[in-house]
């Protein structure tokens, strides 16, 4: 590409350090072409990139359990399947539910036998022929019968049991909605009463953690607070701005790193448990310095230029002394200073220009 300039007159002088104002000037055409930006103090920033994968958001997931020992018969459900309130997840056939249907059968033959004998002692004590102790004895009989009753009831209603057959056979359901993001069971497992493992894990993914690992060296760099730019392998150029929300007081013993959990709004469902991400974490250090995009800058001959802007016919090449670069900006010790215009597009055309005049 090259740019039309309009020239008002020449003047032979080439400088490696800085020029004089320039004897030309841009015409409409070049100053399309180009882009202008300004210096600025802007406190310095460090980064450092961090590994980590993300997970679910433990304060927001439930665990399920077996309500009792069993069969299971059907498994609904599998990892990653979204799964409402209510839901079922598996089907297990169990003895103890058996057993619990069986004592309902009983209890229910009981309560009706009381209450016969309840309503029979009430007509005769009517006819002067039975006692008011005898009344009252049915009465108490009929109410434990019924306790008995409601304690089997409940029994079954806490060990899932939305089956009324006697099949013996409860059902595990869903107690939020989310998403089914552990499966430890499948159909034909037997469970038993002292497993004391959960099921399913269930999340809404609404909220995730991305674990990240600092090693040693940088754990200095790493605080609660922190902005931090995560992406994944899937959508590399997406980008998921976050804060460093925790960090842990030990290292790995295995690989003797630091875990920090940065917290992540996942509304599109973007991000996925076991998902590998890289991490990019910004501090803000105490000093401040003039800041430019780093676009601007000319590599020649071992040396840094930018090309300074005051008017369409005043520019002039300066030399500037990178101290670090940041992401897209790079932070200079020398040669500019706050409020200078700098051209970050095509500067190069002209840096050329203006050694040649």
């Amino acid at each position: 590409m090259e740019l039309l300039f309009f020239f008002i007159s020449c003047k032979e002088h080439k400088t490696e350090e800085k020029t004089e104002p320039t004897n030309f000037c841009l015409s409409d055409t070049a100053k399309k072409m180009i882009e202008i930006d300004s210096a600025r103090t802007s406190a310095m920033e460090d980064e450092i990139q961090l590994s980590g994968e993300v997970s679910f958001d433990e304060n927001k997931v439930i665990k399920v359990y077996p309500r009792s020992s069993g069969h299971v018969i059907d498994c609904k459900v599998t990892l990653g399947d979204k799964v409402e309130t209510g839901q079922i997840l598996a089907v297990v056939r169990s003895a103890d539910i058996a057993g619990n249907y069986s004592d309902l059968t009983s209890a229910n033959a009981d309560v009706a036998i009381a209450k016969r004998q309840m309503d029979n002692t009430e007509s005769l004590y009517k006819n002067g022929i039975a006692s008011e102790k005898e009344v009252n004895e049915a009465k108490q009989n009929y109410e434990k019968s019924l306790a008995a009753k409601r304690k089997i009831e409940s029994q079954l209603s806490i060990n899932g049991g939305a089956n009324t057959s006697s099949g013996g056979t409860y059902n595990i359901v869903s107690p939020i909605s989310g998403y089914i993001v552990e499966k430890k069971v499948n159909a034909g497992n037997y469970l038993r009463s002292d497993m004391g493992d959960y099921l399913f894990t269930i999340s809404d993914l609404k909220d995730v953690w991305v674990m990240a690992n600092v090693f040693e060296a940088d754990i200095p760099k790493v605080k609660e607070g922190y902005n931090v730019k995560v992406t994944t392998l899937a959508y590399p150029d997406k980008v998921l701005n976050g804060k460093i929300e925790k960090i842990s007081e030990v290292l790995d013993p295995t690989n003797k790193v630091m875990k920090v959990r940065i917290r992540l709004n996942n509304e599109n469902m973007l991000l996925k448990p076991e998902m590998f991400t890289k991490v990019i974490v910004t501090n803000t250090e105490n000093s401040s310095a003039v800041c430019i995009p780093q676009k601007a800058l000319i590599d020649q001959n071992g040396k840094v230029f930018v090309v300074v802007y005051h008017n369409d016919c005043n520019m002039e090449i300066d030399e500037v002394t990178p101290i670090k670069n940041t992401g897209d900006k790079t932070y200079i010790s020398n040669g500019l200073k706050a409020g200078d215009k700098i051209i970050v597009h095509n500067q190069l055309i002209l840096f050329q220009k203006l050694l040649n005049n």
